[in-house]
């Protein structure tokens, strides 16, 4: 059902503008409507002067900036730290001044450290790759000669491209006047390593030709050069050990700030961010030369508690008048859910579609009631119900975090009971293995005992009345919406519709001699005269939707035609396992069959029930096109 909405006008001194908009966003309950060019009493509302929020999303800038670099603390304990009510008291003058003081102070410690532990980090992969290749390499170093003046560079080729080392050794060769060495060896199993020396005064042109080639030329590092490959190592070592211990004394340093920093900036943020979205929404306010004014809707239930908020910060000096009752503006409230909690999951499927205008009826508490019947009438099974119960508790359970999980296995939940006691009426537990182990038989009621297999017309025509009492109830709800909005044309189609296809249910039920023939000039009577209103409501096009609204009924029969499916495939998996020799791999292949048909039975009956919902039973009274319920504040978990 959707909550009664009040529409508010806040009044305050301009002054207390800024407190008087975070007591409001802190309550989180006003949905907001623009305040300008309204009257107050004899006064022209204005729009309010608002400010640049470049400052504040600056000052968000550096404050993220510092606490990326700080070692995070928990979050929770900090919003419910006393730093909220240290920082929460100042406006936001105080707040934006105290917050640049924070990060001024801590701006060049952060970078310096920052910048430094960034510098070593290179350094360390650097060195990481120059030890990877050397100690390939190593194996290679007693063909190489010992010679002053003479470079070492090492050349890294893709396997693929091989063929180019048969182009750089005569270019090489002819640049340094064949005083060169030239030694190859498999790196990995994708790369080569070339070594070649040659004398330095040949360096530029080597490295020249080798850049304009696109050849990967790795330069070892000076203070590494002119000794043993060895020895190269092992000074990387030191100098890799050294970076790691320098690294852990910054992150210590690090550490140490965030312990005195982390809570207060993190803090800062969270009342900046708070204050970013309250300006965001400014432009919905208005002002007098003396007064600061907010309009706005609110849920009935909120409205005391919002109301004390404000008498408790501003004493009388900020005034809640509730706006008269107006139906056109009413039109327009927005609507706001508050089902009660059996309900509450089934919201989920109004999100799907356009939110009800505000006197429009609601149709969440009757997909809570109808939708788990049609999954439980579809599905009917006790042990497809246990598993589905047990499988939706324990994702509710596992991810109880995410709202959209938590209300799909809300909605599992509830269908799984119908599932249960529709599965003892019809005897099916895991198909006919219930009744084959002798636990359960179904029902006979009514003289017709309920074995889906065996009673297909039975349920053929229950699940046809329940399209019918389905049907009906929508076009009685479309009667009730439209006398709510004062369209008589409307009610009157809708109760031509009723009269017409009641007309022609009856006729029916004449000719297979369930009705009196003595009653079949009443029957014609009522369908001439629902034509007339058919026609007086919603023209010709009124009379050929009657076809359309038969077409709804039977599209019921799903509710059979789908649950049979369902169970000829329990009963095949349940044969399959007997008829399978070896005992285990029946049992396997049952199990597969069952899990499948349940994993079916979680989705198909879902979206046929839904169908039914959507397209046979709203069209027949919901419009939807309301305005959807936002307030200006945290969002309500």
């Amino acid at each position: 059902m959707l909550q009664k909405m009040k529409q508010i006008l806040v009044v305050g001194p301009k002054k207390d503008y800024q407190r008087i908009v975070d007591v409001l966003y802190q309550a989180g309950s006003l949905h907001l409507e623009d305040a300008k060019n309204e009257r107050l009493e004899t006064m022209e509302i204005a729009p309010l002067d608002t400010f640049n929020p470049e400052e504040i999303t600056s000052l968000l800038i550096r404050i993220k900036g510092q606490l990326q670099i700080l070692t995070p603390t928990d979050s929770k304990k900090a919003q419910k730290s006393p730093l909220i009510e240290k920082y929460a008291g100042l406006s936001y003058n105080e707040l934006s001044i105290t917050a640049t003081e924070v990060c001024d102070s801590l701006e060049e410690r952060l970078r310096t450290l920052e910048t430094r532990k960034g510098d070593i980090d290179v350094r360390y992969t650097t060195l990481a790759r120059y030890e990877k290749i050397i100690k390939k390499i190593s194996p290679l170093e007693q063909q190489l000669p010992t010679l002053e003046g003479f470079e070492v560079t090492i050349l890294i080729i893709q396997k693929e491209f091989e063929s180019v080392l048969e182009i750089i050794h005569p270019f090489l060769s002819e640049i340094t006047r064949n005083q060169f060495e030239f030694i190859s060896a498999d790196l990995d199993e994708k790369n080569i390593a070339v070594i070649t020396v040659f004398s330095k005064k040949y360096a530029a042109k080597v490295h020249d030709f080798l850049y304009s080639k696109n050849v990967n030329e790795v330069r070892i590092p000076q203070e590494y050069t002119n000794m043993p490959l060895e020895k190269a190592l092992a000074l990387i070592a030191a100098d890799k050990k050294a970076i790691i211990d320098e690294i852990a004394d910054i992150e210590k340093k690090i550490k140490e700030i965030s312990a005195v920093w982390y809570a207060d900036l993190f803090t800062l943020k969270t009342l900046l961010t708070n204050f970013l979205e309250e300006t965001s929404a400014y432009s919905h306010f208005g002002q007098t030369d003396y007064t600061f004014v907010v309009k706005g809707w609110i849920p009935q239930k909120y409205l005391p508690a919002t109301k004390k908020a404000l008498k408790s910060n501003f004493d009388e000096s900020v005034v809640v008048t509730e706006l008269p009752y107006d139906p056109a503006v009413f039109d327009n409230a927005p609507v706001y859910f508050d089902n009660p909690f059996w309900a509450k999951p089934f919201e989920f499927f109004m999100n799907l579609v356009q939110p009800p205008q505000y006197r429009e009826i609601d149709p969440t508490p009757l997909i809570a009631i109808f939708f788990p019947l049609f999954f439980g009438l579809i599905v009917g099974d006790i042990g497809y119900g246990l598993v589905i119960l047990c499988f939706s508790l324990f994702v509710r359970y596992k991810f109880s975090h995410i709202g959209w999980v938590r209300q799909l296995m809300g909605i599992l939940i509830i269908s799984s009971i119908p599932t249960i006691i529709f599965g003892y009426i019809f005897g099916e537990f895991f198909g006919d293995l219930g009744e084959h182990m002798g636990w359960l038989h179904p029902l006979t009621i009514f003289g017709i005992t309920w074995n889906r297999i065996e009673s297909i017309i039975p349920l053929l025509l229950l699940t046809i009345g329940i399209g019918v009492f389905h049907v009906f109830f929508g076009l009685s709800l479309g009667i009730l919406n439209a006398l709510r909005h004062h369209k008589k044309k409307h009610a009157i189609e809708k109760i031509g519709m009723l009269g017409l296809v009641s007309g022609i249910l009856l006729l029916l039920g004449s000719y297979a001699g369930h009705v009196p023939k003595s009653v079949l000039f009443l029957i014609i009577a009522l369908m001439l005269i629902s034509i007339g209103c058919l026609i007086y409501g919603g023209g010709s096009r009124g009379v050929i939707e009657v076809m359309g609204t038969i077409g709804n009924i039977m599209s019921y029969a799903r509710l059979m035609a789908i649950g049979l499916a369902s169970v000829i495939l329990a009963l095949v998996a349940n044969r399959l396992s007997h008829e399978i020799g070896i005992f285990i791999v029946g049992i396997i292949v049952a199990i597969l069959l069952h899990a499948l048909n349940i994993l079916l039975a979680m989705f198909s009956p879902s979206i046929h029930s839904l169908r039914l919902h959507v397209v046979e039973f709203f069209s027949k009274f919901y419009e939807g096109g309301g305005n959807p319920y936002k307030p200006f504040g945290k969002e309500r978990l």
